[in-house]
């Protein structure tokens, strides 16, 4: 039975979502069952439940919000066949299909997200993995981003990388690498069959051995439980990823997804408030599909995630950042230009 906020028990304590919250800020770190309770909360409690998440997200990053831009480095043909994604050649989409653009459109995209106040910039990728020339060509991108432009965080997202690239991508800059756990290991098998959930394991640790900060998330609405979603959580706890990514899926037309319709904005914002409970410290991103699944509560969102997207995703588009930007100041939020100003290891041990 899932106890509603006026009722959830902790040991022999009653407890509201606001004290649970608050315990979460002394160091307790919450249960897998009391996770579970969070997605189960009645939807006249939601923002309750927000209020509490956003107890734990002050208390790490204050009204900071970290903005994050995406280039679409490399687009479509990949031979993988995940349900959700309209790059895969398994896919019935129309899409804009291309190689890796040269370095220079990748360093001038990184000097347009700094005019735009983006404190993280995102190198992807489509493809199971990056053929060495591909890694050369991001290397050389990245030592002319880290020379010409201050503060700006970089994150690469390739794929499957073995251990001479990520040494390689390390010594040029990289501060962070984006490899998506997606769902739970249960379900995997249900999105992918050419890569199992161990290879984005095995990827994850690859990176952290090259002393790469491990950005690594999921994508919500593709037929899981609720039980999965909660297991997500704890992976991602375990697996030490700094940064968050929360993904809620826009069916596309043409995928093996397309005809999925599992999210309210409610849900959403409940699976956002259990993984804040979840991993108190990291930088939790609203990411793609916010627009499509949040709707008129994206707003809300904030309280619980402390970053977000800026501008389109890979081939579905996002709204325009000036109404992001207007977003965060309605909220009395402030936009954190330098991404180093708070970090998920400044919590290391909390």
């Amino acid at each position: 039975m899932y106890l509603s906020l006026h009722t959830y028990y902790l040991g022999v304590i009653t407890l509201t979502w606001k004290q649970l919250a608050e315990k979460v800020v002394e160091g307790y770190h919450i249960t897998p069952d009391e996770a579970l309770s969070i997605l189960h909360e009645e939807d006249d409690n939601v923002l309750e439940l927000v209020q509490a998440a956003f107890q734990i997200r002050k208390h790490y990053y204050g009204k900071k919000v970290k903005l994050n831009l995406i280039i679409n480095a490399k687009s479509g043909l990949c031979p993988e066949d995940c349900g959700y994604c309209s790059q895969s050649m398994k896919a019935d989409t129309e899409i804009d299909s291309y190689p890796l653009v040269s370095k220079k459109i990748i360093v001038d995209g990184a000097k347009e997200a700094k005019k735009n106040k983006i404190g993280t910039y995102c190198i992807v990728m489509s493809g199971r993995k990056p053929t060495n020339r591909d890694v050369d060509t991001v290397v050389q991108a990245v030592q002319d981003i880290k020379k010409d432009i201050d503060n700006m965080k970089v994150c690469a997202c390739l794929g499957i990388v073995n251990d001479a690239q990520a040494k390689l991508l390390k010594e040029a800059g990289v501060d962070r690498f984006n490899h998506n756990i997606n769902t739970s290991k249960g379900h995997h098998s249900e999105i992918t069959t050419t890569h199992d959930y161990d290879d984005r394991i095995r990827t994850l640790e690859t990176l952290k051995s090259a002393g790469i900060s491990p950005c690594s998330g999921v994508i919500c609405g593709m037929g899981e439980t609720l039980e999965d979603v909660v297991e997500m959580a704890y992976s991602l706890k375990e697996l030490d990823a700094d940064s968050i990514p929360v993904n809620f899926l826009h069916p596309i037309e043409g995928t093996k997804l397309a005809g999925m319709d599992d999210l309210t904005p409610l849900k959403c914002l409940k699976i956002l408030a259990m993984f804040r409970f979840v991993n108190p410290t990291k930088e939790i991103r609203i990411s793609g599909g916010r627009e499509f699944n949040l709707r008129t509560l994206q707003s809300l969102g904030l309280y619980m995630a402390n970053s977000i997207f800026v501008g389109d995703y890979l081939t579905t588009s996002g709204q325009a950042s000036n109404q992001d930007y207007q977003m965060i100041k309605d909220l009395g939020f402030e936009i954190e230009e330098n991404a180093f100003e708070t970090e998920s290891q400044q919590f290391a041990g909390v």
